[in-house]
């Protein structure tokens, strides 16, 4: 019961990040991933499920009306059953993602809700009404929060062995099948967020990091490493040829502060 309260928590003030508490990313499956594995005594596990999680939803950004699937709910949820079950990466794959988009309608449900608490906001703010002004935000807080902490609580309530049951009761080629799907998923989050950064100037560094991966075996700290000092050549480099065009603008009178790639007129 303490171990279902406490992730049911960790899942309720998650889904509070960038709403009430700013964007501190304790929201994030990285961070919260690495609580429940404390909780259920297992950091380990956590940290591992964490990441991979953080790999599929890295990209997500709910953009005009979109809803995009509630990875707090489906992280801690996905994360947890995992570690209690013990079966490892490939379950936490296989629950976390159909909970998180299962989660976005309730996610939704809630937003509708708090549309009647806007309103009546608007009420209370005409006739200088503060306190029912605070109270009408406070609640669609509330509500936020037990979106996330009744699922989570209730999963938790299940047990290990309920788990296991239900777990066991999926057919092997299924499970199989999601876990692989599941591993291939990160590629999806990192084709979102390259579709929000790639760039004509930037897109040659991507394919040079992949080629050091693929081609010479170097891990991901060796990567890091020579990007690091790429871009010190870069600024050092690029910020004389800029200092040497600002004078050469100064001796002939012409101003020019615009850089290649600030705008596009197209």
């Amino acid at each position: 019961m303490l171990q279902a309260l406490l992730v049911g928590l960790i899942a309720g003030i998650g889904i509070l990040d960038e709403r009430v508490l700013g964007a501190t990313l304790f929201g994030r499956p990285i961070v919260l991933s690495v609580f429940v594995g404390l909780v259920l005594g297992d950091i380990k596990q956590g940290i591992i499920i964490g990441a991979q999680l953080e790999l599929i939803w890295m990209g997500i950004a709910g953009i005009g009306v979109s809803t995009p699937p509630d990875y707090v709910t489906g992280g801690v949820i996905g994360t947890a059953l995992a570690i209690i079950s013990h079966r490892g990466i490939g379950v936490a794959l296989t629950i976390a993602v159909p909970v998180a988009v299962l989660a976005a309608n309730l996610g939704t449900l809630v937003r509708v809700v708090n549309l009647w608490f806007s309103h009546k906001a608007d009420k209370y703010a005409e006739t200088a009404n503060f306190k029912g002004v605070n109270m009408m935000l406070l609640l669609p807080t509330i509500l936020f929060f037990l979106s996330t902490f009744i699922p989570t609580f209730l999963a938790m309530l299940l047990g290990a062995s309920k788990i296991n049951i239900i777990i066991n009761a999926i057919p092997k080629v299924i499970l199989e099948g999601l876990t692989v799907a599941g591993n291939l998923l990160p590629a999806v989050g990192f084709a979102l967020l390259l579709d929000m950064l790639f760039s004509k100037k930037m897109f040659v560094f991507f394919f040079l990091g992949f080629l050091m991966c693929s081609y010479l075996k170097l891990n991901i700290t060796g990567i890091a490493v020579i990007a690091v000092c790429l871009a010190i050549i870069i600024v050092l480099f690029g910020g004389n040829n800029k200092d040497k065009a600002e004078k050469e603008n100064k001796k002939s009178g012409t101003s020019d502060n615009l850089t290649e790639g600030e705008i596009d007129f197209e």
